[in-house]
């Protein structure tokens, strides 16, 4: 399940303010206002959209809307609830065979668990199965590569566009060197192009790249232990055994914690039951 990611607007959000306030802190609002130079943004922006346009086809670009919304999501991948639940399937499928695992898929919500256990159920070798998995990681990887890869180059694209902006600043600044009190505002102006790109790229198009790459590790990894929980489970591993298993993908303070949970649920029960 995928729920909102707050810290990418914030991120930029505070980037942008911090940038402001240098700017204000330094030249009050007017030197905020000397900031905005329409010319440069135009050059910017439109230059990054031809780049992209000479660089990526209509479909890829197409795809940007939802490559930009995905920034702004995060995964809820929980391995705890993870691990509960292969424990318990593997307990149902020692009990009353894997034919019985059907009604639990009722109840999960991810496609990738019950592809897995589907194929297991239908009684495909461990191998089959592992190559199966693997070749779906391995094209959602593929696929995330190329939507991150927009902002990628988006990232390389908006700093290059910014100089060449400045070049151009720079150029039409020395036709008119027999004026020199022209030439500080001049070139204030022509630097302005190089800073809307490398604020572009490196708070905005490179970030959100990051934390894309980010995720699709993230999803990787959890996809690794789905492979692992749907080989013990058909192989009919000890649902112990197979949670101390998949239990090594977790981080040593996340089993510390599960662990006390544990301890302090066993407690409550004991004294329940005295």
């Amino acid at each position: 399940m995928k729920k909102r990611d707050i810290f990418t607007p914030i991120g930029i959000t505070v980037g942008f303010i911090m940038i402001m306030f240098g700017i204000v802190s330094s030249g009050g609002m007017s030197g905020f206002v000397s900031f905005l130079h329409v010319s440069s943004i135009f050059i910017v922006i439109g230059g990054l959209i031809a780049a992209l346009l000479v660089n990526f086809n209509m479909q890829q670009m197409k795809s940007l809307k939802d490559v930009f919304k995905e920034a702004f999501k995060r995964n809820d991948n929980d391995l705890s609830d993870l691990i509960a639940l292969f424990e318990k399937l593997s307990e149902r499928a020692r009990r009353e065979g894997l034919l019985a695992l059907e009604n639990e898929l009722e109840n999960v919500d991810d496609p990738y668990i019950k592809k897995g256990i589907l194929l297991a159920i239908d009684g495909i070798e461990p191998e089959v199965i592992h190559d199966i998995m693997n070749a779906e990681i391995e094209a959602m990887e593929e696929r995330h590569y190329r939507g991150r890869q927009i902002l990628e180059k988006a990232g390389e694209y908006a700093p290059a566009w910014g100089m060449i902006g400045t070049l151009i600043g720079l150029i039409l600044m020395l036709r008119n060197l027999q004026e020199p009190e022209t030439l500080g505002p001049s070139m204030a102006v022509a630097l302005i192009t190089t800073f809307y790109g490398s604020v572009l790229a490196n708070l905005v198009f490179l970030p959100m790249a990051g934390k894309l790459e980010a995720k699709t590790n993230e999803e990787i990894f959890v996809k690794q232990v789905i492979i692992e929980g749907v080989i013990g489970v058909q192989s009919g591993q000890n649902p112990r055994i197979l949670k101390e298993k998949l239990s090594a993908f977790q981080s040593d303070k996340v089993k510390q914690l599960d662990s006390t949970e544990e301890q302090e649920e066993f407690t409550e029960e004991s004294f329940n039951e005295a």
